[in-house]
């Protein structure tokens, strides 16, 4: 991803709060306007749509997540440990980033415009296949359960992580993801292991 310039970043900063005060539907260039303080074409100077925004939101997330791979490829040597980090990471980045699950699972909004489609499908797929080599290992090295297809696996993995993500969204942020999050990833490891 290209670096921004401060004004960039400034912009995607208070869309990033307008998504987690009001949600994404009140992300729009009139009140992003509003809330930075500079008229509609200074912005359109910057980004051509609001598309535009949301896709520099999902690929600095997209970034996040391709760091952490490097991250748990470098720091981890089991499988479940693995795994075990990329479910911290994944709360710690939400739970700094709240707007950040507004953007992600909004993938509902995003149907009618095909690049933030395919850039939400490029997330999931990316994330997908990480699970699916860090599962298939931990069923060769004797870690994880081989009596349950790795995409079985995956599915229910991911699955979990974006309910339970959803369900704090939902609520309003009114739990801790984090612990919440460490005790999801709990029963899954008892689930998965050997």
């Amino acid at each position: 991803m290209n670096s921004l310039t401060g004004r960039q970043k400034e912009i995607i900063e208070a869309s990033i709060d307008i998504i987690s005060k009001k949600g994404i539907q009140n992300l729009t260039i009139k009140n992003l306007s509003k809330k930075i303080g500079f008229s509609e074409p200074a912005i359109y100077r910057h980004f051509e749509s609001k598309v535009g925004i949301l896709l520099t939101i999902l690929s600095r997330f997209e970034s996040q997540i391709r760091k952490s791979k490097i991250l748990v490829n470098s720091e981890a040597n089991s499988a479940l440990k693995q795994l075990d980090l990329i479910f911290k990471n994944q709360f710690n980045n939400f739970s700094k980033n709240p707007a950040l699950a507004s953007v992600v699972f909004a993938e509902e909004i995003f149907q009618d415009d095909r690049r933030l489609s395919e850039k939400i499908y490029s997330i999931m797929d990316f994330n997908f296949e990480l699970i699916l080599s860090i599962i298939k290992s931990g069923q060769r090295n004797g870690e994880i359960r081989p009596d349950i297809e790795a995409e079985q696996l995956v599915l229910i993995i991911m699955g979990s992580l974006r309910l339970i993500i959803k369900k704090w969204k939902k609520s309003e942020y009114s739990f801790n993801l984090r612990k919440d999050g460490e005790k999801l990833w709990k029963s899954i490891n008892t689930m998965i292991s050997i």
